[in-house]
């Protein structure tokens, strides 16, 4: 909150092009170092989380740091097993690029959270959800989408895993039943830096722009 006489900040040309920089370098991460996360450091980006767009402020995000080598070892096995399934979809020639593919790094990772959206949360009294419970959800993913960028600008990188069963991983880590599992992240120190996603590089979908439609 700004104390009386104070100005707002200026987001000049200069810290424009720094954020359009950031944005282009944010990647979607699967090739992780070894190197640990300093201390504190997964929990400040949480932190940040707070600062992200949620309808109603409700902030129904929920963290799940799953730090039991078991349940990450299990969760592996699974996500394993649903990329086999995932295979089938594919026409020969696009399933080998498939299976060409890192599809995630929850073995290398010295993070991986979880992280839900609350259905029915305390806060934000329900505003805004009447007619569109589903905003809730999409709040979720701009509070990880704030984790994410802030954790690039720290030069930390993040793997979105969303090959796996939700009912699985709700089970695995015993959350309350109006949690829905929104995404398992996977988070450490990049092993390369890169501004063109993994998924271009390798010929399965390159970028587009939008387009904008008139009515």
């Amino acid at each position: 909150m700004l104390q009386d006489g104070a100005r707002p900040p200026v987001f000049d040309e200069d810290f424009r092009t720094e954020f359009e920089t950031l944005l282009a370098w944010r990647r979607d991460v699967r090739h992780f170092s070894d190197e640990a996360l300093p201390d504190g450091a997964l929990e400040r980006l949480i932190a940040l989380t707070a600062l992200a767009p949620s309808v109603g402020n409700a902030q129904p995000w929920r963290f799940i740091r799953i730090s039991s080598p078991d349940r990450r070892a299990r969760l592996t096995t699974h996500v394993d097993a649903a990329s086999r399934i995932a295979v089938r979809a594919y026409d020969s020639e696009r399933a080998a690029a498939y299976r060409a593919l890192k599809l995630h790094g929850l073995r290398e990772a010295p993070e991986v959270l979880a992280v839900f959206s609350d259905e029915n949360p305390a806060a934000g009294h329900g505003l805004g959800i009447a007619t569109m419970p589903e905003m809730l959800r999409y709040s979720t993913v701009m509070a990880i989408h704030t984790f994410w960028l802030a954790a690039r600008a720290q030069g930390i990188g993040v793997g979105w895993v969303s090959i796996l069963e939700p009912r699985f991983v709700a089970d695995l880590l015993d959350v309350p039943e109006h949690w829905s599992l929104i995404a398992i992240l996977c988070i450490g120190y990049p092993k390369s830096q890169t501004d063109e996603p993994e998924l271009a590089a390798r010929g399965w979908q390159h970028r587009s722009t939008p387009e904008l439609i008139d009515r």
